[in-house]
């Protein structure tokens, strides 16, 4: 208690602190303001009527930070650049020039690649928000609209998402955190009364041993995120004793801590994206009088009605863009090639190619283990529905998944700035 509050108080004393946290308390709150503004020719009653209890929207208004329920400018919400990241991000496995401009130019690189996700966030903003708005049209949420208010309200959908994604890369740049982290945080946050409200006004009795196993449950979810996202493995590193002069530099030894959960977050929210699309596909040919549509309608709507192969997939696609953002995001050639030209080694293990090899082994090993349990973690929620049936409970477990992690993302990089301060 007194670590944290020593904490709290180098945050207030110190002027650069207390200006990062209070750009990010603004922006949040700028967001929240823009997310109950909204579009013209909306029937609230109607979209009240269709957003209850759908999972499907449910999902998707964590990604626009309770802006779809409120049909607001940003109801889109960060949706279109998550989706550009990960084109851009299965790019780099496809194309080695741009997977080289990703990783080996450094932060130029880096900005080169961002902007070109920023650039592919509009056509797909463009994409998924014609998409979306079609759908609700369909559900007269959206009746009598002329061609030019259609049109009008998709542009000012997609300039929405896209001032998210400025004011995310605000955050990362003035403030502290992973700002798209942040939004998508804020969003859950910012629906956690209502969920609270849903609960408690469909509460029996009767069922007071399930929401009580599902506070169980979510402690160990929550317990589970910790552990495995602090867990690491310590690969010994010694430096070898260079002679220069009369002095004698080197041979001490450290250790390069190896995380068990390497992409954090990002499975997840991968995931979601790639599993939002047959829904929303489905959603939107409902209406269609082809056959065609039809057949893919119930074949999709069969996927989504049966939790068992809707949880298989998105165990599987969580445990697969865990090792494939590890893959994206660690490289062991790298950083053996660093070890070695810095005179670091590994005990037991020759300099170059057998340190590489080695690092990859370790880290396929130990991403394993934070695949299985995130994709386990991931679907307890959709078990715990098939089990209970509350529907609520899916939606806040991935929600939760989410944000234990940006907290403690956002944890440690309050206490690097707050060190750094002190070592000042």
């Amino acid at each position: 208690m007194n670590a944290f509050v020593k904490k709290i108080r180098v945050i207030l004393k110190d002027k650069g602190l207390r200006k990062k946290v209070g750009f990010v308390l603004l922006v949040l709150a700028f967001f929240r303001i823009g997310a109950n503004i909204p579009i013209p020719g909306i029937d609230s009653a109607q979209l009240a009527n269709f957003l209850s209890g759908n999972q499907f929207f449910g999902l998707l208004n964590i990604f626009s930070g309770g802006g779809l329920s409120n049909m607001s400018i940003m109801m889109l919400g960060v949706a279109p650049f998550i989706t550009a990241t990960i084109i851009m991000q299965l790019l780099t496995m496809i194309f080695p020039k741009l997977k080289e401009m990703y990783q080996e130019n450094g932060e130029a690189g880096q900005q080169k690649f961002n902007q070109i996700s920023r650039l592919a966030t509009i056509p797909l903003g463009f994409l998924q928000g014609f998409g979306l708005m079609t759908l609700l049209e369909r559900q007269n949420i959206m009746p009598g609209l002329s061609a030019f208010d259609k049109f009008a309200n998709l542009i000012i959908v997609v300039a929405g998402s896209m001032l998210l994604t400025w004011l995310g890369e605000l955050i990362d740049e003035y403030g502290i955190g992973n700002g798209i982290s942040l939004l998508i945080f804020a969003g859950i946050v910012a629906g956690v009364p209502n969920t609270i409200k849903q609960l408690l006004f469909t509460f029996e009795y009767s069922q007071l041993p399930v929401y009580l196993g599902s506070l169980i449950a979510f402690i160990i979810v929550v317990a589970g995120v910790v552990a495995i996202t602090e867990a690491e493995r310590p690969v010994p590193v010694h430096y070898a004793k260079q002679v220069r002069g009369a002095k004698v530099y080197g041979g001490s030894a450290t250790q390069l801590p190896l995380r068990v959960n390497q992409a954090g977050v990002i499975p997840i929210i991968f995931a979601i994206s790639i599993l939002l699309f047959p829904q929303m596909l489905a959603n939107m040919f409902a209406s269609s009088g082809s056959a065609t549509a039809k057949i893919m309608v119930k074949i999709l709507g069969g996927f989504m009605n049966n939790l068992w192969l809707y949880g298989a997939s998105y165990f599987i696609l969580v445990f697969m863009f865990t090792y494939f953002y590890t893959a994206v995001t660690f490289d062991p050639e790298q950083i053996a090639e660093n070890l070695q030209k810095s005179g670091a080694f590994v005990p037991g293990i020759r300099p170059g190619k057998p340190t590489s090899d080695y690092l990859g082994k370790i880290v396929n090993r130990i991403t394993l283990t934070g695949a299985t349990f995130l994709g386990l973690i991931a679907i307890l929620p959709i078990i715990m529905q098939a089990i209970t049936g509350v529907v609520a409970l899916t939606i806040g477990g991935t929600a939760l998944l989410i944000a234990v992690e940006v907290i403690l993302d956002l944890i440690r990089q309050v206490e690097s700035q707050v060190v750094m301060r002190e070592y000042e």
